[in-house]
């Protein structure tokens, strides 16, 4: 016994597949550009943390030793396969401390600002 079958039902047709296929090289392209999109910022982010970790420890050594021993502290350090420039920033407060903004930059690079509190003299 034949089945018979109903016109509608043959199966895909040409143009339903090549539909098919479009959209989803359509969604393979896309995520592939996100992909290199991910790529490129993850890559970015170590010089923007390495700026934040000289940064950062400058303005511990300031913390640590006070504003006046931080004014002989290079200006240049390495961190990481960079040289990063620091400068620090200062202002008096009323409390007697002195606000230290640190930067830390490379040319071509992000950097990094943090600020910080210290003694204007050694620590007590």
């Amino acid at each position: 016994m034949r089945r018979r079958v109903k016109r509608g039902e043959d199966g895909i047709s040409l143009i339903e597949m090549v539909v098919a296929v479009l959209v989803l090289s359509i969604g393979i392209v896309a995520g592939y550009q996100s992909l290199g999109q991910s790529r490129l910022a993850i890559g970015g982010a170590l010089p923007r943390v390495l700026a934040q970790e000289a940064a950062l420890n400058r303005a511990e050594e300031l913390r640590l030793i006070g504003m006046a021993a931080g004014r002989s502290l290079p200006e240049i350090v390495r961190q990481g396969p960079y040289d990063w420039r620091i400068t620090v920033d200062e202002a008096p407060t009323q409390g007697g401390f002195v606000e230290a903004r640190v930067r830390a930059g490379a040319p071509d690079l992000p950097g990094a600002v943090f600020v910080v509190y210290v003694p204007p003299g050694a620590p007590q």
